[in-house]
């Protein structure tokens, strides 16, 4: 009996020196960069080829680079007979998981992609904050924690024993030693240019509200599980309300991993640079979970379909 097997797409953090080498075997692949780099107005294959850790960790670059990595590993999955039954895609990933869905086209998802890093990363330099990874304490002793604190959020439920916060500098520190008093076994700040995910990115979700309402979606081809709520959904139009929501509302990758084992999931490939989704998995009990990048893709086929 065949695995029923979901391709996901890691986001920002992910990046890393010769993420397209996926993308560039593809036809058409000059043209997409091509694109990228004149939307983007930066020289996207030279930061992917040899970029310094600043251009990598620049939200612009980011966004779109991992992006077209994203898709062009998925497009890599699907040519050689992989059928997934559902897609998930963390944060950034999310708007490649919606292009492989046929949501919208590759380009058009591009397009979506530069503005919403182009919106962040000016909302994020005129509001002063950050991200911190919180280690060894459960998302419910985090949110008691937490509880009363001003200008703190839990910004991603990445798995059990690892959650991400989002605030400004004062909530931060307030947090910080909250969470040391809660048992927390480390806090780990993130390299981030801006406190994501959280409600002080409003000005870039506004704009980004009236970018997905102008752009045609289709109605989704294979079942997406959305970071703002993720009960499977093909509708274009539930799709497009849970996108725009997005930027400002928390990841909730905990619950898209056990929802994707309650439809039967029992296998994973992440598509994209890296393995991070891949370590997060390995914590789920019931998921079998692969990083196309460490893995014999048609062995990986040769599995799922047995």
């Amino acid at each position: 009996m065949s695995a029923r097997v979901a391709l996901i797409f890691p986001g920002q953090g992910s990046q890393h020196i010769g993420m397209l080498a996926d993308l560039v075997m593809l036809e058409g692949s000059d043209r997409l960069i091509d694109a990228a780099e004149a939307l983007s107005d930066l020289p996207l294959r030279h930061i992917a080829d040899a970029g310094t850790p600043e251009q990598l960790a620049d939200t612009r670059a980011a966004q779109p680079l991992l992006y077209l990595a994203d898709w062009a590993a998925a497009s890599r999955a699907l040519a050689v007979g992989i059928t997934p039954s559902a897609l998930a895609g963390h944060s950034l990933g999310e708007l490649a998981a919606l292009a492989v869905a046929g949501v919208y086209s590759v380009e058009a998802g591009l397009e979506l992609v530069i503005e919403r890093a182009r919106f962040m990363a000016a909302t994020a330099a005129e509001t002063p904050g950050g991200m911190a990874a919180v280690l060894g304490l459960e998302a419910s002793a985090i949110r008691s924690a937490l509880d009363g604190i001003e200008g703190i959020w839990i910004a991603n439920d990445n798995s059990p024993g690892q959650t991400v916060i989002s605030g400004t500098p004062q909530g931060l520190g307030a947090a910080t030693t909250a969470l040391n008093e809660a048992g927390a076994r480390r806090i780990v700040p993130l390299a981030v240019a801006g406190p994501f995910h959280s409600p002080l990115m409003q000005p870039a979700a506004d704009r980004f509200v009236d970018l997905v309402a102008a752009t045609a979606f289709n109605d989704a081809a294979i079942a997406v599980l959305q970071n703002t709520d993720p009960a499977p959904v093909t509708d274009a139009a539930t799709i497009r309300r849970r996108l725009s929501s997005q930027i400002v509302s928390p990841v909730r990758w905990t619950e898209t991993m056990d929802r994707l084992r309650g439809a039967g999931v029992s296998m994973l490939l992440e598509c994209g640079p890296g393995a991070v989704l891949t370590g997060l998995a390995k914590r789920v009990e019931g998921l079998e979970a692969f990083a196309i990048e460490q893995t014999d893709i048609e062995a990986f086929r040769t599995e799922a379909n047995e």
